[in-house]
């Protein structure tokens, strides 16, 4: 899922507007290519005869949610339908096919780090001097993948993070599943409309910093 409004950055900033878009979009359809395939890695080829298991963006982008991100703030892709019980892990392989997700956007927004750094100048104080279009483009797209990365994990349906509750709460414990599963989307949508997604902030800016940290 994502947090940006996109067009009211359009006609202010239109070159913005294009890096964010693109940037946005191919994280997503990423994001969504790993879940198809790790369900398919596992065994279960419900994902491939949807037509998941592509980086084709038209698979993976759900109308109305790419629709909401670009008017409204927030949105999502299309879920990727898989089966637990063909996964070769009973108790573990949902929670693998949730997790590969946001691992994908971890590795991409490591990879963009890294190359932001290696096209940008950086003063001897550890300050960028000069950021190309390609340095902007790279930062956004970074940027962009942390946030999903970290917002998926939210234990909150239909959110990834979700599916690890599954494995952590204790059999006594599970009515706390089916809780969420029926106001869990309620609870996220009041989180996004009231600013409670900004609490996430600092953990952005820890990965953040962390990434381009390692990248120096």
């Amino acid at each position: 899922m994502g947090n940006f409004g996109l067009l009211g950055i359009l006609q202010d900033d239109p070159f913005t507007f294009v890096l964010l878009a693109v940037s946005l979009l191919g994280a997503i359809t990423l994001h969504e290519f790993a879940h198809a395939l790790a369900a398919d890695l596992q065994g279960d080829r419900l994902p491939r005869a949807m037509g998941r298991v592509t980086l084709n963006p038209a698979r993976h982008l759900d109308p109305l949610g790419t629709l909401l991100i670009f008017i409204a703030g927030f949105g999502w892709g299309k879920a990727v339908e898989f089966r637990p019980q063909a996964l070769s892990s009973r108790r573990f392989g949902a929670a693998m096919v949730a997790l590969a997700g946001p691992l994908m956007n971890l590795s991409l927004a490591t990879v963009a780090g890294v190359a932001f750094v290696l096209t940008s100048e950086i003063d001897p104080t550890g300050t960028v001097a000069t950021i190309s279009g390609l340095g902007r483009f790279l930062f956004l797209f970074m940027s962009i993948n942390i946030l999903l990365a970290v917002f998926n994990l939210v234990p909150l349906p239909p959110l990834d993070g979700s599916r690890l509750l599954t494995i952590f709460l204790p059999p006594n414990r599970q009515n706390i599943i089916y809780f969420l599963d029926r106001y869990g989307f309620v609870i996220l949508l009041l989180l996004v409309l009231f600013g409670g997604i900004s609490a996430l902030n600092p953990i952005l800016a820890l990965v953040r910093d962390f990434i381009l940290g390692i990248a120096a």
